[in-house]
């Protein structure tokens, strides 16, 4: 299937052909799910000016973020205590986390930071929509 996922529905289990650019930048969701499979998932997300993903870790999930635009203080380390991996990453970047890995991302900037994440295996549920980062927190992710 060759779409544009305006219609917000999670496309997973079918073959397709997104325009990921399109998706991640028309995105005004903090996270909504486009693609939901057996052993992968894709989101986009939109982080508003100082808004942040939280200092989370997924436990058996490796974890692919590319910032289509804006640009991102990244954390990562060993623990919750340990978060001694720091960097700046602006648009065109990739950020790979391990499984296991305590990680935050951070939007310091006065634009929204679009983002698309690619979790091995799924992380959230089909279909998910959280219009705000309060909505993914209440929901549990």
């Amino acid at each position: 299937m060759d779409i544009n996922n305006e219609q917000q529905t999670d496309l997973g289990g079918q073959p397709a052909v997104i325009n990921i650019h399109k998706e991640t930048l028309s995105n005004t969701y903090y996270r909504r799910a486009i693609w939901t499979g057996e052993h992968l998932q894709v989101t986009v997300m939109c982080i508003p000016p100082g808004g942040e993903i939280g200092l989370e870790v997924h436990p058996n999930i490796d974890q692919f973020i590319r910032i289509q635009s804006g640009i991102a203080s990244v954390y990562m380390g060993q623990s919750k205590q340990d978060v001694k991996f720091v960097r700046n990453a602006n648009y065109d970047y990739a950020v790979i986390i391990p499984a296991g890995t305590w990680h935050n991302m951070i939007n310091n900037q006065r634009v929204p930071l679009k983002v698309y994440s690619i979790y091995a295996p799924p992380q959230h549920p089909k279909g998910t929509i959280h219009k705000t980062k309060l909505d993914a927190d209440l929901a549990g992710d």
